[in-house]
């Protein structure tokens, strides 16, 4: 497969990653530091090809072959996409961003490059040699419930009446239920007096791996916009069931803590 950027090759309406095999002009001239190995797909090996991005006849090269082929980026495709072909495409976008985020050594300055098939980036300094590797930045997002209500915010750069979880990242020291406790209280006002995990979703927006919970607000929480979300507020499941609310892609982490408290009995027969 083939990025240039955080852009990755896909062709079709129903959008698909574009592969290219080791004949292909773009592959045939690449160096080791071109590539990433992403590892079996398929029952073939797959590698990444990483273009120059302002080497625009490499683009024209990589999308010569198909009609429909184009660069773009995940985010957007991610509701269209089939999952195991986002699932690859995540894993390559998130090794993509943190090569580019360490391009010199965090500890001298030197120039690093990467190594072992992509996976380590190295210091060049022959008095340093750092190695740094892939990492992950933990966010917790969670659904607050006092029962018969559901606790949901909006930034206020999010299409009008659209409204998802709180969600936010664990701070250095902090564990993951003294983050969601903090995040809510911060962002809403609201306490939380017991949570527990739910499922994880990987998030390379840049480099996130959420981490969902469920939790139950204090009796009596009230609840306030802080200085992060335009409002917070309180649903009932009529009102979501109703439309009150724009809720997040169905492909989110988010949208499935929505969906289990929403129909519950449905998450029981599962």
């Amino acid at each position: 497969m083939v990025a240039r950027g955080t852009a990755q090759l896909i062709a079709g309406a129903q959008p698909s990653i574009v592969f290219v095999d080791a004949t292909h002009p773009l592959v045939r001239r690449a160096t080791d530091q071109d590539l990433v190995l992403l590892g079996w797909y398929r029952d073939a090996q797959c590698l990444l090809l990483q273009l120059d991005e302002a080497d625009d006849a490499a683009a024209a090269l990589a999308v010569a072959a198909n009609d429909d082929a184009r660069f773009e980026d995940l985010r957007p495709l991610a509701p269209q996409i089939d999952a195991t072909e986002a699932g690859l495409l995540a894993y390559a976008r998130a090794i993509v961003h943190w090569q580019r985020r360490h391009r010199h050594c965090g500890i001298c300055g030197a120039p690093s490059v990467p190594t072992r098939a992509g996976h380590v980036m190295c210091c060049t300094s022959s008095t340093c040699g750092t190695e740094f590797f892939p990492r992950i930045d933990p966010a917790i997002i969670v659904l607050v419930s006092d029962g018969e209500r559901a606790l949901l915010g909006r930034q206020a750069s999010w299409a009008p009446g659209r409204y998802s979880t709180i969600a936010g990242f664990v701070e250095p020291g902090e564990s993951l239920e003294d983050a969601v406790a903090r995040e809510v209280l911060e962002e809403t006002g609201v306490s939380v007096a017991h949570a527990r995990y739910h499922s994880s979703q990987p998030w390379p927006f840049p480099a996130s791996l959420m981490l969902g919970f469920e939790a139950t607000a204090a009796p009596g929480s009230i609840a306030r916009a802080g200085s992060e979300l335009e409002d917070a507020r309180w649903f009932t499941r009529e009102e979501l069931l109703a439309g009150a609310a724009i809720l997040p892609p169905a492909t989110s982490i988010s949208r499935r803590l929505i969906e289990r408290w929403l129909r519950p009995q449905d998450a029981t027969r599962r």
